[in-house]
C-alpha cells in the first residue's frame, strides 16, 4: 500500500484525461442555491441576480496554458461554459482566454498582485 495515495486525495486526483492546447478544466466552488451576502443576509436561489462571474478551482490544464496552474482559483463567466461530467463529477471546460482573473498564493507580493482580497 502507498501511504501517500491515501493522504488527502480528492475525487479529481489523477483524472483519466489529458487536456489539449489552451484548454482549462475547472470545478466550480459552490453549487447553485442559497448564499449569504457580505452582511450575512440569506439570499434565496430564486432571487434575480444580474450577470455574475463565478470562481472555480483549476483541475487540469493543456500544454499551451501559460498563466494558470492546477490548484489556482479562476474567475470566469458561467454563461460562457461547456460542462462535462467525469466519473460522476461535473466540470467546466474552457479556453485560457475565457478566464477573467487568476488567484494564487504565488502572486502574493508581486507587481502583478492588486493587494485585494477577492
Amino acid at each position: 500500500m502507498n501511504a501517500n495515495r491515501n493522504e488527502q486525495s480528492t475525487p479529481h486526483d489523477k483524472l483519466p484525461i489529458r487536456m489539449l492546447h489552451d484548454r482549462v478544466l475547472v470545478r466550480q466552488d459552490t453549487s447553485e442555491g442559497e448564499r449569504r451576502s457580505g452582511g450575512g443576509i440569506l439570499i434565496p436561489a430564486t432571487a434575480a441576480v444580474g450577470r455574475r462571474l463565478a470562481w472555480a478551482e483549476v483541475v487540469a490544464v493543456g500544454q499551451n496554458v501559460r498563466t494558470v496552474e492546477t490548484g489556482d482559483r479562476v474567475l470566469f463567466d458561467p454563461e460562457d461554459r461547456a460542462e462535462v461530467e467525469v466519473r460522476g463529477i461535473a466540470y467546466v471546460l474552457m479556453r485560457e482566454r475565457d478566464l477573467h482573473a487568476v488567484a494564487a498564493d504565488r502572486f502574493e507580493g508581486t507587481e502583478d498582485s492588486t493587494g485585494l482580497y477577492l
